[in-house]
Protein backbone atom coordinates (compact mmCIF):
# COMPACT_ATOMS: atom_id res chain seq x y z
CA UNK A 1 0.00 0.00 0.00
CA UNK A 2 1.51 3.36 -1.01
CA UNK A 3 4.96 4.16 -2.40
CA UNK A 4 8.45 4.58 -0.98
CA UNK A 5 9.04 8.11 0.24
CA UNK A 6 11.12 10.16 -2.17
CA UNK A 7 13.13 13.35 -1.85
CA UNK A 8 9.93 15.29 -2.64
CA UNK A 9 8.23 13.88 0.45
CA UNK A 10 11.12 14.77 2.77
CA UNK A 11 11.44 18.28 1.32
CA UNK A 12 7.71 18.79 1.87
CA UNK A 13 7.99 17.64 5.51
CA UNK A 14 11.02 19.88 6.08
CA UNK A 15 9.18 22.95 4.86
CA UNK A 16 6.08 22.08 6.90
CA UNK A 17 8.27 22.04 10.02
CA UNK A 18 9.82 25.38 9.00
CA UNK A 19 6.40 26.95 8.32
CA UNK A 20 4.99 25.79 11.66
CA UNK A 21 8.13 27.02 13.43
CA UNK A 22 7.85 30.47 11.85
CA UNK A 23 4.13 30.64 12.68
CA UNK A 24 4.81 29.79 16.32
CA UNK A 25 7.41 32.57 16.45
CA UNK A 26 4.85 34.96 14.90
CA UNK A 27 6.94 35.53 11.79
CA UNK A 28 5.55 35.79 8.27
CA UNK A 29 5.73 32.57 6.27
CA UNK A 30 5.17 33.81 2.71
CA UNK A 31 8.87 33.73 1.75
CA UNK A 32 9.35 30.24 3.26
CA UNK A 33 6.35 28.95 1.27
CA UNK A 34 7.57 30.47 -2.00
CA UNK A 35 11.03 28.95 -1.51
CA UNK A 36 9.37 25.62 -0.65
CA UNK A 37 7.30 25.68 -3.85
CA UNK A 38 10.39 26.48 -5.92
CA UNK A 39 12.53 23.75 -4.30
CA UNK A 40 9.79 21.11 -4.75
CA UNK A 41 9.30 22.21 -8.36
CA UNK A 42 13.00 22.08 -9.28
CA UNK A 43 13.51 18.69 -7.58
CA UNK A 44 10.41 17.30 -9.32
CA UNK A 45 10.98 18.72 -12.81
CA UNK A 46 14.70 19.41 -12.95
CA UNK A 47 13.81 22.45 -15.05
CA UNK A 48 14.81 25.87 -13.68
CA UNK A 49 12.44 27.83 -15.94
CA UNK A 50 9.49 25.51 -15.26
CA UNK A 51 10.17 25.83 -11.53
CA UNK A 52 9.98 29.61 -11.64
CA UNK A 53 6.76 29.33 -13.63
CA UNK A 54 5.53 26.76 -11.10
CA UNK A 55 5.60 29.36 -8.33
CA UNK A 56 3.30 31.63 -10.31
CA UNK A 57 1.06 28.76 -11.43
CA UNK A 58 0.75 27.54 -7.85
CA UNK A 59 -0.54 31.00 -6.89
CA UNK A 60 -3.12 30.82 -9.69
CA UNK A 61 -4.21 27.36 -8.50
CA UNK A 62 -4.56 28.58 -4.90
CA UNK A 63 -6.57 31.63 -5.96
CA UNK A 64 -8.90 29.45 -8.04
CA UNK A 65 -9.46 27.15 -5.06
CA UNK A 66 -10.09 30.08 -2.70
CA UNK A 67 -12.03 32.28 -5.13
CA UNK A 68 -15.54 31.45 -3.92
CA UNK A 69 -14.51 32.25 -0.36
CA UNK A 70 -12.85 35.51 -1.43
CA UNK A 71 -16.01 36.50 -3.30
CA UNK A 72 -18.48 35.78 -0.51
CA UNK A 73 -16.36 37.60 2.07
CA UNK A 74 -15.80 40.61 -0.21
CA UNK A 75 -19.50 40.93 -1.05
CA UNK A 76 -20.60 40.64 2.58
CA UNK A 77 -18.04 43.27 3.62
CA UNK A 78 -19.37 45.54 0.83
CA UNK A 79 -22.90 45.10 2.19
CA UNK A 80 -21.75 45.72 5.76
CA UNK A 81 -20.20 49.02 4.63
CA UNK A 82 -23.54 50.34 3.41
CA UNK A 83 -25.29 48.97 6.51
CA UNK A 84 -22.92 50.94 8.73
CA UNK A 85 -22.99 54.04 6.56
CA UNK A 86 -26.79 54.27 6.68
CA UNK A 87 -27.19 53.23 10.33
CA UNK A 88 -29.25 50.13 9.46
CA UNK A 89 -26.69 48.02 11.31
CA UNK A 90 -27.51 49.83 14.57
CA UNK A 91 -31.22 49.05 14.19
CA UNK A 92 -30.56 45.41 13.22
CA UNK A 93 -28.42 44.54 16.21
CA UNK A 94 -30.51 46.29 18.87
CA UNK A 95 -32.77 43.23 19.63
CA UNK A 96 -29.75 40.98 20.17
CA UNK A 97 -28.22 43.32 22.72
CA UNK A 98 -31.03 42.34 25.09
CA UNK A 99 -30.01 38.67 24.95
CA UNK A 100 -26.22 38.84 24.61
CA UNK A 101 -25.26 40.96 27.62
CA UNK A 102 -21.78 39.70 28.50
CA UNK A 103 -18.78 37.97 26.87
CA UNK A 104 -19.74 34.53 28.20
CA UNK A 105 -23.23 34.66 26.72
CA UNK A 106 -21.82 36.05 23.49
CA UNK A 107 -19.27 33.22 23.09
CA UNK A 108 -21.62 30.33 23.82
CA UNK A 109 -24.69 31.78 22.06
CA UNK A 110 -22.79 32.50 18.84
CA UNK A 111 -21.02 29.14 19.03
CA UNK A 112 -24.16 27.05 19.53
CA UNK A 113 -26.10 28.94 16.83
CA UNK A 114 -23.16 28.45 14.48
CA UNK A 115 -23.04 24.71 15.21
CA UNK A 116 -26.75 24.20 14.61
CA UNK A 117 -26.83 26.15 11.32
CA UNK A 118 -23.61 24.46 10.16
CA UNK A 119 -25.07 21.00 10.70
CA UNK A 120 -27.77 21.79 8.16
CA UNK A 121 -25.88 23.94 5.65
CA UNK A 122 -22.15 23.54 6.43
CA UNK A 123 -20.07 26.30 8.01
CA UNK A 124 -19.21 28.74 5.20
CA UNK A 125 -22.76 30.00 4.59
CA UNK A 126 -23.39 29.86 8.34
CA UNK A 127 -20.44 32.20 8.95
CA UNK A 128 -21.85 34.57 6.37
CA UNK A 129 -25.33 34.49 7.89
CA UNK A 130 -24.27 34.96 11.51
CA UNK A 131 -21.07 36.98 11.41
CA UNK A 132 -22.32 40.19 9.84
CA UNK A 133 -25.21 40.47 12.33
CA UNK A 134 -23.79 39.13 15.59
CA UNK A 135 -20.21 40.46 15.49
CA UNK A 136 -21.18 44.03 16.51
CA UNK A 137 -23.45 42.69 19.27
CA UNK A 138 -20.69 40.48 20.69
CA UNK A 139 -18.16 43.33 20.68
CA UNK A 140 -20.61 45.56 22.54
CA UNK A 141 -21.11 42.77 25.07
CA UNK A 142 -17.35 42.72 25.68
CA UNK A 143 -16.27 39.71 23.57
CA UNK A 144 -13.30 40.64 21.33
CA UNK A 145 -13.55 40.10 17.58
CA UNK A 146 -10.98 37.31 17.85
CA UNK A 147 -13.21 35.58 20.43
CA UNK A 148 -16.17 35.77 18.05
CA UNK A 149 -14.04 34.25 15.28
CA UNK A 150 -12.94 31.44 17.63
CA UNK A 151 -16.53 30.65 18.62
CA UNK A 152 -17.75 30.50 15.02
CA UNK A 153 -14.71 28.56 13.89
CA UNK A 154 -14.54 25.94 16.66
CA UNK A 155 -18.26 25.23 16.74
CA UNK A 156 -18.79 25.43 12.96
CA UNK A 157 -15.68 24.19 11.15
CA UNK A 158 -14.79 22.06 14.17
CA UNK A 159 -17.74 20.36 15.87
CA UNK A 160 -20.38 20.62 13.12
CA UNK A 161 -18.18 19.82 10.12
CA UNK A 162 -16.29 16.96 11.78
CA UNK A 163 -19.52 15.28 12.87
CA UNK A 164 -21.66 16.19 9.82
CA UNK A 165 -24.67 14.37 11.28
CA UNK A 166 -27.29 15.89 8.94
CA UNK A 167 -25.71 16.19 5.48
CA UNK A 168 -23.47 13.15 6.17
CA UNK A 169 -20.88 14.01 3.51
CA UNK A 170 -17.88 13.29 5.73
CA UNK A 171 -19.11 10.04 7.34
CA UNK A 172 -20.19 8.73 3.91
CA UNK A 173 -16.66 9.19 2.53
CA UNK A 174 -14.95 7.59 5.52
CA UNK A 175 -17.50 4.77 5.81
CA UNK A 176 -17.15 3.84 2.13
CA UNK A 177 -13.36 3.78 2.43
CA UNK A 178 -13.55 1.64 5.57
CA UNK A 179 -16.15 -0.68 4.07
CA UNK A 180 -18.70 -0.22 6.86
CA UNK A 181 -22.20 1.36 7.01
CA UNK A 182 -22.47 5.13 7.43
CA UNK A 183 -24.66 4.62 10.50
CA UNK A 184 -21.81 2.77 12.25
CA UNK A 185 -19.43 5.69 11.72
CA UNK A 186 -22.00 8.24 12.93
CA UNK A 187 -22.84 6.18 16.03
CA UNK A 188 -19.15 5.68 16.85
CA UNK A 189 -18.41 9.36 16.32
CA UNK A 190 -21.02 10.70 18.77
CA UNK A 191 -19.00 10.22 22.01
CA UNK A 192 -15.79 11.34 20.29
CA UNK A 193 -17.43 14.47 18.82
CA UNK A 194 -18.85 15.35 22.25
CA UNK A 195 -15.47 14.92 23.98
CA UNK A 196 -13.58 16.82 21.29
CA UNK A 197 -16.16 19.60 21.16
CA UNK A 198 -16.51 20.10 24.92
CA UNK A 199 -12.78 19.94 25.68
CA UNK A 200 -11.74 22.25 22.85
CA UNK A 201 -14.41 24.93 23.29
CA UNK A 202 -14.08 25.00 27.08
CA UNK A 203 -10.27 25.22 26.98
CA UNK A 204 -10.49 27.94 24.31
CA UNK A 205 -13.03 29.88 26.39
CA UNK A 206 -10.96 29.82 29.58
CA UNK A 207 -7.79 30.82 27.73
CA UNK A 208 -9.75 33.64 26.10
CA UNK A 209 -11.13 34.87 29.44
CA UNK A 210 -7.66 34.68 31.00
CA UNK A 211 -6.14 36.86 28.30
CA UNK A 212 -9.08 39.29 28.42
CA UNK A 213 -8.52 39.79 32.16
CA UNK A 214 -4.82 40.39 31.51
CA UNK A 215 -5.71 43.04 28.94
CA UNK A 216 -4.07 41.16 26.07
CA UNK A 217 -7.12 41.18 23.80
CA UNK A 218 -8.09 44.06 21.53
CA UNK A 219 -11.83 44.44 21.01
CA UNK A 220 -11.61 45.29 17.31
CA UNK A 221 -10.09 43.09 14.65
CA UNK A 222 -6.68 43.39 13.03
CA UNK A 223 -8.13 44.85 9.84
CA UNK A 224 -10.68 47.14 11.50
CA UNK A 225 -8.64 50.34 11.51
CA UNK A 226 -10.25 51.66 8.35
CA UNK A 227 -13.69 51.06 9.86
CA UNK A 228 -13.08 53.37 12.82
CA UNK A 229 -13.40 56.36 10.53
CA UNK A 230 -16.75 55.16 9.15
CA UNK A 231 -19.25 57.95 9.70
CA UNK A 232 -22.93 57.08 10.04
CA UNK A 233 -25.12 59.35 7.94
CA UNK A 234 -28.65 59.07 9.31
CA UNK A 235 -29.87 61.52 6.66
CA UNK A 236 -29.44 58.91 3.93
CA UNK A 237 -32.48 56.98 5.18
CA UNK A 238 -35.35 57.90 7.48
CA UNK A 239 -35.85 55.99 10.73
CA UNK A 240 -38.81 54.20 9.18
CA UNK A 241 -36.72 53.12 6.19
CA UNK A 242 -33.91 51.93 8.46
CA UNK A 243 -36.39 49.84 10.46
CA UNK A 244 -37.90 48.43 7.25
CA UNK A 245 -34.52 47.32 5.92
CA UNK A 246 -33.46 46.05 9.35
CA UNK A 247 -36.39 43.62 9.12
CA UNK A 248 -36.11 42.91 5.39
CA UNK A 249 -32.45 41.85 5.48
CA UNK A 250 -32.78 39.12 8.17
CA UNK A 251 -36.00 37.93 6.48
CA UNK A 252 -34.12 37.63 3.17
CA UNK A 253 -31.44 35.49 4.82
CA UNK A 254 -34.05 33.39 6.62
CA UNK A 255 -35.66 32.75 3.23
CA UNK A 256 -32.21 31.66 2.05
CA UNK A 257 -32.13 29.12 4.88
CA UNK A 258 -35.59 27.90 3.90
CA UNK A 259 -34.47 27.70 0.27
CA UNK A 260 -31.43 25.65 1.28
CA UNK A 261 -33.68 23.17 3.06
CA UNK A 262 -36.35 23.00 0.34
CA UNK A 263 -33.93 22.68 -2.58
CA UNK A 264 -31.39 20.60 -0.65
CA UNK A 265 -28.57 23.12 -1.10
CA UNK A 266 -25.36 22.85 0.92
CA UNK A 267 -21.69 23.79 0.75
CA UNK A 268 -20.83 25.86 -2.32
CA UNK A 269 -24.43 26.04 -3.56
CA UNK A 270 -25.63 27.39 -0.21
CA UNK A 271 -22.80 29.91 -0.12
CA UNK A 272 -23.69 31.05 -3.64
CA UNK A 273 -27.31 31.61 -2.61
CA UNK A 274 -26.22 33.75 0.34
CA UNK A 275 -23.77 35.64 -1.89
CA UNK A 276 -26.34 36.39 -4.56
CA UNK A 277 -28.84 37.57 -1.95
CA UNK A 278 -26.17 39.83 -0.46
CA UNK A 279 -25.46 41.42 -3.86
CA UNK A 280 -29.13 42.28 -4.38
CA UNK A 281 -29.42 43.70 -0.86
CA UNK A 282 -26.35 45.84 -1.53
CA UNK A 283 -27.84 47.17 -4.79
CA UNK A 284 -31.21 47.89 -3.16
CA UNK A 285 -29.66 49.75 -0.22
CA UNK A 286 -27.27 51.75 -2.42
CA UNK A 287 -30.10 52.92 -4.68
CA UNK A 288 -32.44 53.81 -1.79
CA UNK A 289 -29.73 55.55 0.25
CA UNK A 290 -27.91 57.40 -2.50
CA UNK A 291 -30.73 58.02 -5.00
CA UNK A 292 -29.17 59.40 -8.22
CA UNK A 293 -25.68 58.36 -7.10
CA UNK A 294 -26.85 54.79 -6.45
CA UNK A 295 -25.22 53.34 -9.57
CA UNK A 296 -21.81 54.79 -8.78
CA UNK A 297 -22.10 54.02 -5.05
CA UNK A 298 -22.90 50.34 -5.76
CA UNK A 299 -19.59 50.04 -7.60
CA UNK A 300 -17.82 52.01 -4.86
CA UNK A 301 -19.04 49.66 -2.13
CA UNK A 302 -18.07 46.61 -4.18
CA UNK A 303 -14.57 48.03 -4.69
CA UNK A 304 -14.24 48.53 -0.92
CA UNK A 305 -15.33 44.96 -0.36
CA UNK A 306 -12.84 43.52 -2.83
CA UNK A 307 -10.03 45.69 -1.47
CA UNK A 308 -10.72 44.27 1.96
CA UNK A 309 -11.03 40.70 0.65
CA UNK A 310 -7.66 40.71 -1.08
CA UNK A 311 -6.02 42.52 1.83
CA UNK A 312 -7.05 39.61 4.06
CA UNK A 313 -6.29 36.87 1.52
CA UNK A 314 -3.00 38.29 0.24
CA UNK A 315 -0.77 36.73 2.94
CA UNK A 316 -2.68 33.44 2.74
CA UNK A 317 -2.29 32.70 -0.97
CA UNK A 318 1.44 31.72 -0.83
CA UNK A 319 0.94 29.32 2.08
CA UNK A 320 -2.18 27.85 0.47
CA UNK A 321 -0.22 27.43 -2.78
CA UNK A 322 2.48 25.45 -0.93
CA UNK A 323 0.11 23.15 0.94
CA UNK A 324 -2.02 22.45 -2.14
CA UNK A 325 1.10 20.87 -3.70
CA UNK A 326 0.68 18.13 -1.10
CA UNK A 327 -2.54 17.00 -2.75
CA UNK A 328 -4.31 17.53 -6.08
CA UNK A 329 -2.45 20.80 -6.73
CA UNK A 330 0.82 19.02 -7.51
CA UNK A 331 -0.27 17.51 -10.82
CA UNK A 332 -2.32 20.59 -11.74
CA UNK A 333 0.67 22.89 -11.21
CA UNK A 334 3.76 20.81 -12.01
CA UNK A 335 2.47 17.80 -13.97
CA UNK A 336 2.97 14.04 -13.62
CA UNK A 337 6.21 14.03 -11.64
CA UNK A 338 5.13 12.08 -8.56
CA UNK A 339 6.45 8.52 -8.08
CA UNK A 340 4.37 5.70 -9.60
CA UNK A 341 1.51 4.72 -7.32
CA UNK A 342 1.58 7.95 -5.36
CA UNK A 343 -1.71 9.19 -3.88
CA UNK A 344 -0.27 12.67 -3.38
CA UNK A 345 2.56 13.74 -1.08
CA UNK A 346 0.38 14.20 2.02
CA UNK A 347 -1.46 10.90 1.60
CA UNK A 348 1.81 9.06 0.97
CA UNK A 349 3.15 10.39 4.27
CA UNK A 350 0.04 9.17 6.06
CA UNK A 351 0.31 5.70 4.52
CA UNK A 352 4.02 5.50 5.35
CA UNK A 353 3.32 6.37 8.99
CA UNK A 354 0.62 3.70 9.23
CA UNK A 355 2.98 1.09 7.75
CA UNK A 356 5.72 1.49 10.36
CA UNK A 357 3.71 1.38 13.60
CA UNK A 358 2.92 -1.77 15.61
CA UNK A 359 -0.67 -3.01 15.57
CA UNK A 360 -2.25 -2.46 18.99
CA UNK A 361 -5.44 -0.63 19.91
CA UNK A 362 -3.61 2.24 21.60
CA UNK A 363 -1.13 2.69 18.77
CA UNK A 364 -3.96 2.38 16.22
CA UNK A 365 -5.82 5.27 17.87
CA UNK A 366 -2.72 7.46 18.00
CA UNK A 367 -1.88 6.61 14.38
CA UNK A 368 -5.38 7.47 13.09
CA UNK A 369 -5.28 10.82 14.86
CA UNK A 370 -1.83 11.54 13.42
CA UNK A 371 -2.74 10.37 9.91
CA UNK A 372 -5.93 12.43 10.03
CA UNK A 373 -4.02 15.51 11.14
CA UNK A 374 -1.33 15.05 8.47
CA UNK A 375 -3.85 14.60 5.66
CA UNK A 376 -5.69 17.70 6.92
CA UNK A 377 -2.65 19.86 6.18
CA UNK A 378 -3.83 20.43 2.61
CA UNK A 379 -6.56 22.65 4.03
CA UNK A 380 -9.50 20.63 2.76
CA UNK A 381 -10.13 18.20 5.60
CA UNK A 382 -12.11 16.06 3.17
CA UNK A 383 -9.40 15.00 0.75
CA UNK A 384 -7.65 12.81 3.34
CA UNK A 385 -10.59 11.26 5.17
CA UNK A 386 -10.92 8.43 2.66
CA UNK A 387 -7.32 7.50 3.48
CA UNK A 388 -8.22 7.64 7.19
CA UNK A 389 -11.11 5.24 6.49
CA UNK A 390 -8.88 2.83 4.60
CA UNK A 391 -6.23 2.79 7.34
CA UNK A 392 -8.93 2.40 10.01
CA UNK A 393 -10.16 -0.68 8.15
CA UNK A 394 -6.63 -2.14 8.09
CA UNK A 395 -6.07 -1.53 11.79
CA UNK A 396 -9.57 -2.64 12.77
CA UNK A 397 -9.14 -5.90 10.87
CA UNK A 398 -5.68 -6.47 12.36
CA UNK A 399 -6.74 -5.94 16.00
CA UNK A 400 -10.13 -7.57 15.43
CA UNK A 401 -12.34 -4.66 16.57
CA UNK A 402 -12.96 -0.93 16.58
CA UNK A 403 -13.04 -0.15 12.85
CA UNK A 404 -15.94 2.29 13.25
CA UNK A 405 -14.32 4.08 16.20
CA UNK A 406 -10.97 4.38 14.41
CA UNK A 407 -12.72 5.64 11.27
CA UNK A 408 -14.58 8.30 13.26
CA UNK A 409 -11.37 9.32 15.04
CA UNK A 410 -9.47 9.78 11.76
CA UNK A 411 -12.38 11.78 10.36
CA UNK A 412 -12.49 14.08 13.39
CA UNK A 413 -8.71 14.70 13.35
CA UNK A 414 -8.60 15.40 9.60
CA UNK A 415 -11.49 17.85 9.62
CA UNK A 416 -10.55 19.70 12.83
CA UNK A 417 -7.07 20.31 11.40
CA UNK A 418 -7.84 20.74 7.70
CA UNK A 419 -11.54 21.57 7.62
CA UNK A 420 -10.87 24.78 9.28
CA UNK A 421 -9.48 25.32 12.79
CA UNK A 422 -5.68 25.09 12.39
CA UNK A 423 -4.75 25.49 8.72
CA UNK A 424 -4.78 29.27 8.15
CA UNK A 425 -6.61 29.50 4.83
CA UNK A 426 -9.26 26.97 5.87
CA UNK A 427 -10.39 29.28 8.68
CA UNK A 428 -10.47 32.39 6.50
CA UNK A 429 -14.31 32.77 6.42
CA UNK A 430 -14.57 33.27 10.19
CA UNK A 431 -11.38 35.35 10.35
CA UNK A 432 -12.41 37.63 7.50
CA UNK A 433 -15.96 38.25 8.73
CA UNK A 434 -14.52 39.23 12.13
CA UNK A 435 -11.70 41.27 10.56
CA UNK A 436 -8.94 39.34 12.33
CA UNK A 437 -5.78 37.71 11.01
CA UNK A 438 -6.32 34.05 10.03
CA UNK A 439 -2.81 33.31 11.32
CA UNK A 440 -3.63 34.80 14.72
CA UNK A 441 -6.85 32.79 14.82
CA UNK A 442 -4.91 29.62 13.97
CA UNK A 443 -2.43 30.34 16.79
CA UNK A 444 -5.31 30.91 19.21
CA UNK A 445 -6.92 27.61 18.22
CA UNK A 446 -3.72 25.56 18.36
CA UNK A 447 -3.52 24.70 22.08
CA UNK A 448 -7.27 24.02 22.59
CA UNK A 449 -7.45 21.83 19.47
CA UNK A 450 -4.29 19.88 20.32
CA UNK A 451 -5.54 19.28 23.88
CA UNK A 452 -8.90 18.21 22.45
CA UNK A 453 -7.29 15.76 20.02
CA UNK A 454 -5.12 14.24 22.78
CA UNK A 455 -8.10 13.73 25.13
CA UNK A 456 -10.30 12.41 22.32
CA UNK A 457 -7.61 9.94 21.26
CA UNK A 458 -7.31 8.66 24.84
CA UNK A 459 -11.10 8.25 25.06
CA UNK A 460 -11.06 6.36 21.73
CA UNK A 461 -8.51 3.92 23.18
CA UNK A 462 -11.01 2.95 25.88
CA UNK A 463 -13.84 2.63 23.33
CA UNK A 464 -11.94 0.18 21.10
Amino acid sequence: MGVDLSALHWIYVTFIVLIIGFMVRRRDTSLICIIGIFVIAIVATGDFTASISGVFNSFIYAINELLSTILIISIIVAMSRVLMKTGINEVMVSPFTKIIKNPTLAYWTIGILMMIISWFFWPSPAVALLGAVLLPVAIRAGLPALGVAMAMNLFGHGIALSSDFIIQGAPKLTADAAGIPVSDVITASIPLVIVMGVVTTVVAFFMLRRDMKRGKMEMLGTFDKEKKDEVVNTKLLSLGQRKFFAVLIPVAFVLDVVGMAVFNLSGGDATALVGGTTVFILILLAIFAHKNDGLEKTTSYLIEGFQFGFKVFGPVIPIAAFFYLGDSGFIAVLGEYLPNGSQGIVNDLGVALAAIVPLTGEVAAMTLTTVGAITGLDGSGFSGITLAGSIANLFGTAIGEGTATLTALGQIAAIWVGGGTLVPWALIPAAAICNVSPFELARRNLIPVVIGLVVTTIVAMFLL
